[in-house]
């Protein structure tokens, strides 16, 4: 990993851009193949333990964040609004829909402006705000809440970072297991998330007969033997190493919601596809 050194500049000089793109004043990491770390480029303190993720697994909070996994982590809106500032963009526009009392849902649209890696480009994601998944007092803001949601996730998503987004995770004090299926009484059908774990599960109940993570883990294990997947992993490895961190990073996963976004994607391609 390289870096880029710093400039003292002040006032719109901060906001010129060399002829890659590139913040002045910017200190970049960059990956072997030249593309900017965007995970490196997240400063400490927008980072903080993911409290849920060890109280689901009875294990002690830790008081930092040394040592931890992505998903071990929560990065705060204030991060993902600095990386998309370093990144440059030209537009972000949302799209709600109030699809019936106390559930909204937000696509979220950015249009990042043209750098070394890539020309202008337009990426969409979106997340909802429900009262399932709200706690009180959020519950009162739905549209915000959903919009916040969209925007983190079509950042990070764009940008290749697998730590949740603090304004994504359910605040509904366990009120309802974003893991759980819903089902619609009306048609007994099956509703999931509208994230990319939830397209995940609805992906393996429609192509592959799963409904379950005990089902699904084991159908991974299928995937590994016959070296149809492997997750993406970051770091310098020796062949033999990768392979121990890439089992460590499946065995990781207690939960959909483990699976980063990018693995959630993948997985899906292969389920249709093979």
């Amino acid at each position: 990993m390289t870096h880029m050194s710093k400039n003292s500049v002040y006032g719109p000089d901060i906001y010129k851009r060399n002829e890659h793109g590139l913040l002045g004043n910017a200190l970049y990491s960059f990956n072997e193949d030249g593309s900017v770390d965007w995970r490196s480029m997240i400063k400490d303190n927008f980072l903080y333990p993911n409290k849920d993720w060890f109280e689901a697994r009875k294990k002690p909070i830790p008081s930092s964040t040394d040592g931890l996994r992505d998903n071990q982590l929560l990065i705060m809106l204030g991060g993902i609004k600095e990386l998309a500032k370093i990144r440059g963009y030209s537009s972000v526009n949302f799209d709600i829909d109030n699809i019936s009392d106390g559930y909204v849902t937000a696509k979220c649209t950015i249009e990042w402006d043209g750098n070394y890696e890539s020309s202008i480009t337009t990426y969409t994601d979106v997340a909802n705000a429900t009262l399932a998944n709200t706690d009180a007092f959020c519950a009162k803001f739905l549209e915000t809440i959903a919009c916040n949601r969209a925007f983190v996730r079509c950042v990070r998503n764009y940008l290749g970072i697998h730590i949740v987004g603090a304004d994504e995770i359910d605040k509904s004090k366990g009120a309802n297991n974003s893991n759980t299926v819903e089902y619609d009484a009306s048609s007994d059908a099956v509703m999931f998330p509208l994230t990319p774990s939830g397209s995940l599960q609805k992906a393996l109940g429609e192509n592959r007969g799963i409904n379950s993570f005990e089902e699904f883990k084991a159908l991974l294990r299928a995937f590994w033997k016959d070296n149809s997947y492997r997750p993406t992993v970051s770091g310098e490895f020796t062949n033999e190493e990768k392979e121990k961190e890439m089992s460590k990073e499946i065995k990781s996963w207690k939960s959909y919601d483990d699976i980063p976004a990018k693995e959630c994607r993948k997985l899906i391609a292969i389920c249709k596809n093979s």
